[in-house]
């Protein structure tokens, strides 16, 4: 990536001791969930401060609003799913990914669909023309929904989907709202706690059995014009995944301050590439192109900050 050799010369001249008043800020958005969170470790360990940035962060749940968001210019930064970038890349939108965000892994999946623990549907087949809870209109939430469907033996084009919070996951399928819901850490082990509801399957599966999640990214015309800025905002959301991956436990309470959710014990955490593969992010751009959201796939390397 172009700003790489920023991050060392940044390294090397920023002072010790700055204080966040005389630092340049940088406005940015996450959703409140463990996979976007590597912005408040930074935040809350001090490695923005260390890096020489003051950043002011906004949570929002929909990737759609996170998009408009950094469309508009009111947000520099923003961590959005792999799926809702390769969209906006296919309508042609100015969008470039600066950094990964989360990993997803199949031997330790925090996304799942859940169902009523005492409720009838027991298998893919049982959610034809049933309502499953999604957080966006085409989002990864969606397309990897779909494609646990139809890989299981239904039919996902019987399926009604409609907009929920991660957090309403649970309530609405216990109000049978829905038949069923993605979410994601950490309100997937708060709503399975409850007893109500059980992961039916983690349906990311679908998609690989590992991929980036998400990404931080801005538009081309605001990371070219702040070079230095992507630099320093790269250095340390790459040492606070480093960070997180080491301390789970310490990353968690974090977390939970963040989100007001309880971090329950043994809860399955994401880990965060410590340097940037984009390839890791072709699997969720296929099946985008695979469910027709987009016009046809791309190599993820088209998405890259030049």
């Amino acid at each position: 990536m172009k700003y790489a050799f920023f991050v060392l010369a940044l390294a090397l001249a920023m002072p010790g001791a700055a204080s966040a008043q005389t630092l340049p800020t940088v406005r940015v958005a996450t959703t409140p969930i463990d996979v976007g969170a590597e912005v408040l470790y930074a935040k809350d360990m001090g490695f923005f401060q260390k890096h020489g940035l003051n950043v002011d962060v906004q949570f929002i749940d929909n990737g759609a609003a996170i998009a408009s968001a950094v469309a508009s210019g009111a947000i520099d930064i923003a961590q959005g799913n792999v799926v809702t970038l390769a969209t906006a890349h296919d309508k042609g939108l100015p969008f470039v990914v600066v950094a990964p965000a989360a990993l997803y892994s199949s031997t330790s999946p925090t996304s799942a669909l859940i169902v009523a623990t005492n409720g009838p549907i027991k298998s893919a087949k049982d959610l034809n023309g049933k309502t499953i809870g999604i957080t966006g209109v085409k989002n990864i939430t969606q397309i990897a929904a779909m494609a646990w469907l139809d890989q299981n033996g239904g039919d996902s084009s019987t399926v009604k989907f409609i907009e929920l919070k991660f957090s309403e996951m649970g309530p609405a399928v216990l109000a049978g709202r829905i038949d069923a819901g993605v979410t994601a850490e950490p309100d997937l082990s708060d709503a399975v706690a409850s007893g109500s509801v059980r992961i039916l399957a983690p349906v990311y599966n679908a998609v690989a059995p590992t991929f980036i999640i998400g990404a931080w990214f801005a538009t081309s015309d605001w990371a070219k014009s702040h070079p230095d800025l992507v630099a320093r905002y790269v250095a340390a959301i790459n040492e606070a995944g480093a960070w997180a991956n080491k301390n789970q436990s310490a990353s968690a309470k974090i977390l939970e301050k963040y989100t007001k959710v309880e971090t329950k014990p043994g809860m399955k955490r994401v880990l965060f590439p410590e340097k940037s593969d984009l390839a890791l992010m072709q699997p969720a751009i296929d099946v985008t192109a695979k469910y027709k959201v987009i016009k046809a796939t791309f190599p993820a390397s088209e998405l890259a900050a030049k």
